[in-house]
């Protein structure tokens, strides 16, 4: 495996250190020691915590729409966000979604932290839409606002339950699209 350099070896442990115990209580040393970098490095690769916390958000995004791409839907495209999501949550836990745990945190405190969240949820909903549309043949707005509240709704469940409650929110959303084509609106 090859190693990692030292920007993307303090991003994995600060994620792996957000991931479990949150955002705010969590001092730099903490953060620092999975890497051994110093806080001068830190500084370095991302101008202050915050800087830090803002990049490993990002790149918790980009791994997760990485997934959402590698997955092969045609057959079946919203069930295959589900699938995805309990694919994700298997090989990285169930902890809820990271970027609304870190809007919760910083929502008083941060506007850029607020605004990397509301973008990449933009960004979300979109890709929900155009699966959406694929299931159907065409564009349906309160259905992809549906699917999204359940995906967003079971990654949060998933939390305190398991994946079973991402499956549940699949079937619930093939039967919403199912309901969805009979009626044509």
């Amino acid at each position: 495996m090859p190693r990692m350099d030292t920007r993307t070896t303090i991003l994995a442990g600060a994620a792996r250190i957000f991931e479990t115990e949150g955002f705010r209580g969590v001092g730099v040393d903490r953060l620092l020691a999975p890497s051994g970098a110093s806080t001068r490095t830190l500084y370095k690769h991302f101008g202050s915590r915050d800087g830090l916390v803002l990049a490993v958000l990002e790149e918790r995004q980009r791994s997760f729409l990485a997934w959402l791409e590698r997955e092969t839907y045609a057959a079946d495209p919203v069930g295959g966000l589900f699938r995805t999501l309990v694919d994700w949550q298997r090989e990285r836990g169930t902890h809820g979604c990271m970027l609304l745990r870190a809007h919760a945190e910083y929502a008083a405190d941060s506007e850029a932290v607020v605004d990397l969240v509301r973008r990449e949820k933009r960004v979300f909903r979109t890709i929900v839409a155009k699966r959406v549309a694929a299931a159907l043949g065409r564009e349906d707005a309160r259905l992809a606002t549906e699917i999204w509240l359940l995906f967003e709704g079971a990654t949060a469940a998933a939390a305190v339950a398991d994946t079973s409650v991402v499956e549940a929110a699949e079937a619930l959303a093939r039967r919403l699209v199912a309901g969805a084509e009979g009626t044509g609106s």
